[in-house]
C-alpha cells in the first residue's frame, strides 16, 4: 500500500500540470488529475481513508499528547517519584492502592510516606544511586512502596518472578548484581534453598508474618517490617541525580525458554507505557482498576499500577488470579476497569454462570493475548463495552494498541501516514525466522495479508523510539537488526510473527519459534491451540513441533490438561477433522493433569518439547494418531520403538 500511495500521488499531480500546460482550465485540469488518480487505484485509497480516518486521528492524538508530555518531563529531568509527587499533592487522601487479601487501603499520602521510609531505610543500609536491590514477593502495596522508595534515592529494584526457584533465582540475583534481597515470608523456602550459594555481601530482609524458628539461627536475615516501623516517614535527606532516561528498575522475561533476561526499564519507558494505555483506552481519573496480575511484570506493575502513580487512579491488587472470585471482587470494590493477560478471559468463560457477572460496573478490559474466538464470547457474556487489546514486550519500542475495538486485532498502523509511527512488518523465512533482504541488502516490507516479523526503528534520542535492552549486552545485540529501511539504520526485532490487513489492522500470529513445518506446510501453533482449546471447552492446550527420527520436518504434538481420565479421543478426533487440515492435526497427544504456564499464564513448552513423545519417562497418557485406522491409539513403549525405528508410517 505504501508503494501504491507514493506512485498515485505524484502521478495525479503530474497529470494536472500537463493539462494546465496544454491550456486547460483549472476545473478540467483537476478533473483530469482526479481521473488519472482513480484509474491508478485511487478508489482503494479513498476507501481506506474513509474506513480508517477516525481511528488514525485518535491514534495521532494519543501519540502527540504523549510526545508533548514526555518532552516536558525530559526537559525537567522528571522521574517516576517526582511525577507521583504531583499526584499526591493533588489528592493526598484519595485511595491509591487497595490490597484485596486484607482489605487495607493506602491513600496517596500514605503510599508516599511509606515509600519515604523505604528510601531512608535504603540509605541506612549504605546503598546509593545505581545500586541494585532484588524484590522477591507476591503482589501487594508494599511491593510498590519498595521499588518506589528505592527509586527516590536512585537505587534500582530487580523485580523477580516469585515462581522462579534454585538456579533460575540465583541467576536473576547474579545478573542484576543485586546487593540485597527483600522477600515475602511466603517465599522463605525458596530463599533458604539458595542461601548457601549467596555471596557474602548480600543483605537479606523478609516481610510478612513468619513463624518463630522458621529461619536458621546462623542465617543473617532481618525483619524489614520492624525496621520500617522504626524509620521516619519523611522525605530522604539525600537526592539522586537521575533523569527521565535513567534506569528505574529491571523486569525479567518470563523464562519460557532458557534463563530469564533482565530487561532495563528507564523512567521514561515506565511513563510512556502507562500513558499510552491511559490515553489509548480512554481511562478516567475516577476509574478504579482491578488487577490480579503479578507486579514483577510490566502488565501489572506499569500498565496497571502505573495508572495510579502517574495518573492518580485507584488500583485494587489481588495477589493471585481467581476465576471464581473475579467478578465478586469487581463488585465489592466498584471497579470500572479490569486487566487481563494470556488466558484469563478464557478461564472466566469456563466458569459456571453466576449473578455477579451481570452486576458489575466494569466498562473497560485491557490487556493482551485475547484470542479471537474468545473475544466475542467474553464481551457478550460479561457485557464489557470496550476491549483494549495491545501488543508490547517490556523492552520493545514498537508497541501497538487496538483503539476502536476491531475484533482480533492487537493494534494498527496508519495506511494514510505510515511513517508517523515507524514500525513495519518485514518478510522472514518462517522456519528459520531469518529476515529476507533485497539485492541492496535492505529488508522487505510485507504486503497486506503477508505474515512478517514486527520491528520498530530505533532512535536513542527519542524516549518513544529508544531501545534500552537488557543488562546482558549480548542479549541486547540479538534484538537489534541493522540496515533495515536504509543503510546504517537499526531497528528492534520483536521476533513475533504478525499479519496486517488492507486497513492497517495488525493481528498476532505466532511467537518466534512457534511455527513448525510438516508435510511441506507451515503450522501455526497459536492457531491450532485456539481451535483445540475451543473444541475442549477452553481447556489449556499446548501445541508444539517435535522431531521424529528419520522423518523430515516436525510432527505436531498437543499437550492437553485433563485430570478426569475420561478424555474421549474418538469424539475429539471427529471434531478436530472438521476444523483443521490434515497437516495441522497433532500426530501425538499428551494428557496431563495440567499444562505448565508462567506467572502470566503463557504456556511453557520447553520441557514438553525436550521430552518429545517418549512415554517411558512420564506418568502422563500418550496417544498416536494412526492415520490408516483413523483413530488415536495408546502410545505404548512397543509402538514408540516401532515409530523410532521407522516401522510405522506417519
Amino acid at each position: 500500500m505504501d508503494g501504491a500511495v507514493s506512485v498515485r500521488g505524484p502521478l495525479s499531480v503530474v497529470s494536472v500540470g500537463v493539462a494546465r500546460y496544454l491550456g486547460a482550465c483549472w476545473k478540467w485540469s483537476f478533473a483530469v488529475g482526479f481521473g488519472v488518480y482513480l484509474c491508478s487505484g485511487g478508489w482503494s485509497f479513498i476507501y481506506t481513508v474513509a474506513r480508517t480516518i477516525r481511528r488514525d486521528i485518535s491514534g495521532l492524538w494519543v501519540l502527540i499528547r504523549v510526545k508533548h508530555i514526555v518532552r516536558r518531563y525530559l526537559r525537567d529531568r522528571s522521574t517516576i517519584p517526582s511525577i507521583f509527587a504531583e499526584r499526591v499533592a493533588l489528592h493526598p487522601d484519595k485511595p491509591a492502592l487497595v490490597e484485596e487479601a486484607t482489605g487495607e487501603v493506602w491513600s496517596f499520602s500514605e503510599l508516599d510516606k511509606r515509600s519515604d521510609a523505604v528510601a531512608r531505610w535504603a540509605l541506612e543500609q549504605g546503598w546509593k544511586s545505581g545500586d541494585v536491590v532484588a524484590v522477591f514477593m507476591e503482589g501487594r502495596p508494599l511491593m510498590v512502596a519498595m521499588w518506589l522508595g528505592l527509586a527516590k534515592v536512585g537505587v534500582e529494584a530487580a523485580l523477580i518472578n516469585f515462581n522462579v526457584r534454585k538456579d533460575s533465582l540465583l541467576h536473576c540475583l547474579e545478573v542484576s548484581e543485586a546487593q540485597g534481597i527483600v522477600f515475602g515470608a511466603e517465599l522463605v523456602d525458596a530463599v533458604l534453598e539458595i542461601s548457601g550459594s549467596l555471596s557474602g555481601h548480600m543483605k537479606l530482609f523478609w516481610t510478612g508474618p513468619l513463624p518463630a524458628g522458621r529461619l536458621p539461627p546462623d542465617l543473617p536475615v532481618h525483619d524489614l517490617d520492624l525496621q520500617l516501623a522504626n524509620t521516619p516517614q519523611t522525605p530522604p535527606p539525600v537526592k539522586h541525580n537521575k533523569g527521565f532516561n535513567d534506569r528505574l528498575f529491571y523486569v525479567y522475561t518470563s523464562g519460557t525458554t532458557g534463563l530469564p533476561k533482565a530487561a532495563i526499564v528507564v523512567h521514561s519507558r515506565y511513563y510512556r507505557i502507562a500513558a499510552f494505555g491511559y490515553y489509548s483506552f480512554k481511562l478516567r481519573p475516577d476509574d478504579i482498576i482491578y488487577t490480579c496480575l503479578p507486579l514483577y511484570h510490566t502488565a501489572g506493575n506499569i500498565m496497571g499500577v502505573g495508572q495510579c502513580l502517574v495518573h492518580g487512579l485507584t488500583v485494587v491488587i489481588r495477589r493471585r488470579f481467581s476465576a471464581s472470585r473475579f467478578w465478586d471482587d469487581c463488585i465489592r470494590y466498584k471497579c470500572t476497569v479490569v486487566q487481563y493477560i494470556g488466558e484469563i478471559c478464557r478461564y472466566l468463560l469456563s466458569q459456571p454462570v453466576r449473578p455477579s457477572e451481570a452486576s458489575h460496573s466494569v466498562r473497560v478490559a485491557f490487556g493482551n493475548g485475547l484470542r479471537p474466538n474468545v473475544w466475542e464470547a467474553f464481551t457478550n457474556r460479561f457485557s464489557v463495552k470496550q476491549i483494549g487489546e495491545f501488543y508490547g514486550a517490556t523492552e520493545c519500542n514498537c508497541s501497538i494498541a487496538n483503539l476502536d475495538g476491531k475484533m482480533g486485532a492487537c493494534g494498527f498502523n496508519s495506511m494514510i501516514l505510515p511513517n508517523v509511527y515507524p514500525i513495519r512488518l518485514l518478510q522472514v523465512d518462517e522456519e528459520s525466522m531469518e529476515l529476507i533482504r533485497d539485492r541492496s541488502g535492505l529488508c522487505i516490507t510485507c504486503r497486506p495479508g503477508e505474515p512478517g516479523v514486527l520491528v520498530g526503528r530505533i532512535n536513542q534520542q527519542d524516549p518513544l523510539r529508544r531501545f534500552d535492552g537488557y543488562v546482558n549486552q549480548e542479549a541486547t545485540n540479538k534484538k537489534i537488526v541493522h540496515n533495515v529501511f536504509q543503510k546504517g539504520d537499526s531497528a528492534y526485532l520483536s521476533g513475533d510473527l504478525m499479519v496486517m490487513d488492507k486497513l492497517g489492522y495488525i493481528y498476532f500470529r505466532d511467537r518466534s519459534g512457534d511455527t513448525f513445518r510438516w508435510r511441506g506446510e507451515n503450522v501455526s501453533t497459536t492457531e491450532v491451540e485456539t481451535i483445540l482449546s475451543g473444541l475442549l471447552n477452553q481447556t489449556d492446550v499446548a501445541v508444539y513441533g517435535i522431531s521424529v527420527p528419520g522423518v523430515e520436518g516436525k510432527a505436531g504434538m498437543a499437550a492437553i490438561a485433563d485430570s478426569t481420565d475420561s478424555f474421549d479421543c474418538k469424539t475429539f478426533l471427529q471434531e478436530m477433522q472438521k476444523s483443521l487440515p490434515s497437516y495441522a492435526r497433532p500426530l501425538f497427544l499428551r494428557l496431563s493433569p495440567k499444562v505448565d504456564t508462567t506467572g502470566t499464564f503463557k504456556i511453557q513448552k520447553t520441557r514438553l518439547q525436550k521430552e518429545g513423545f517418549d512415554p517411558r519417562h512420564s506418568g502422563d497418557r500418550f496417544y498416536f494418531l494412526n492415520a490408516r485406522a483413523g483413530c488415536y491409539e495408546a502410545l505404548t513403549e512397543e509402538l514408540y520403538n516401532s515409530i523410532v525405528e521407522g516401522k510405522v508410517s506417519l
